[in-house]
């Protein structure tokens, strides 16, 4: 048995402060493991997409971009679903000073992201920002729950879905964790998946015209998606490694 100074002691990721620590952690920072999921043929998204159906019974066919994110981590499932349960904006997983998260009656089913906390705009006569309405930012409003998994189902899965509407649509935001499949190369106790799907002002072939703009919010998106999946990893293994070794949390 190794000696515990033999053991990398894990550290929680770094709390964000400000706007300007928001920018440099989850837009700038190039986290460490990589997740976004990449479609090599349409053929291949198709098949993922009825993985989706069968498991959360939501067509993701009918959105022209359709965004997958996958992290593993060394932690139980029931474990990280709890965390994802409580989450309130933690600024050491969350971009929270520009995107806040403010839950409606402190309930996970029905989320407002409010850009910058605004739950107004800062003048009255101000209906939109450069002609975006953008408050709220968008609204998540829960369509299915699983916190129990099937007594059938190996893979010991939990998700939230949730529909997305606001002045940033996006359509659905599924979070599903399950046990790693060692069949599939993955090594860490859990998978946590993070998938978006929607469709540009509404209209499914309204990217196809205009594919630079769909690259770049892809860019960001993916960016930003991975160091939240990357903190939430780093978050999640620390305080596992704070209960069994009996240590005090101060997260």
């Amino acid at each position: 048995m190794n000696s515990t100074d033999d053991i990398q002691e894990k550290k929680p990721p770094s709390i964000s402060k400000g706007i300007l620590t928001d920018l440099s952690y989850f837009f700038l920072n190039k986290p460490k493991h990589d997740t976004f999921i990449k479609f090599d043929s349409t053929e291949e998204r198709f098949d993922y997409n009825q993985r989706i159906m069968q498991r959360i019974e939501v067509d993701t066919n009918k959105y022209s971009v359709l965004n997958l994110n996958k992290i593993g981590i060394d932690a139980p499932v029931n474990h990280i679903f709890n965390e994802l349960l409580q989450f309130k904006g933690n600024p050491s997983c969350w971009p929270n000073h520009i995107a806040k998260v403010d839950r409606i009656n402190d309930d996970y089913k029905d989320i407002r992201i409010l850009p910058f906390g605004w739950k107004r705009y800062p003048f009255k006569s101000m209906k939109s920002f450069l002609g975006l309405p953008i408050i709220p930012l968008f609204l998540l409003k829960s369509i299915r729950v699983k916190d129990v998994p099937d007594s059938y189902d190996f893979d010991n899965a939990r998700y939230l879905v949730y529909e997305c509407s606001g002045g940033y649509p996006i359509g659905i935001l599924a979070i599903y964790i399950r046990s790693s499949i060692p069949e599939m190369g993955e090594t860490a106790k859990s998978q946590l998946i993070f998938g978006v799907g929607f469709n540009f002002f509404g209209k499914q072939k309204w990217q196809e015209n205009r594919k630079l703009i769909s690259r770049l919010w892809e860019w960001v998106h993916n960016r930003v998606t991975a160091n939240v999946l990357n903190r939430i990893k780093q978050l999640s293994e620390w305080r596992l490694e704070m209960i069994e070794g009996n240590k005090k949390s101060t997260f």
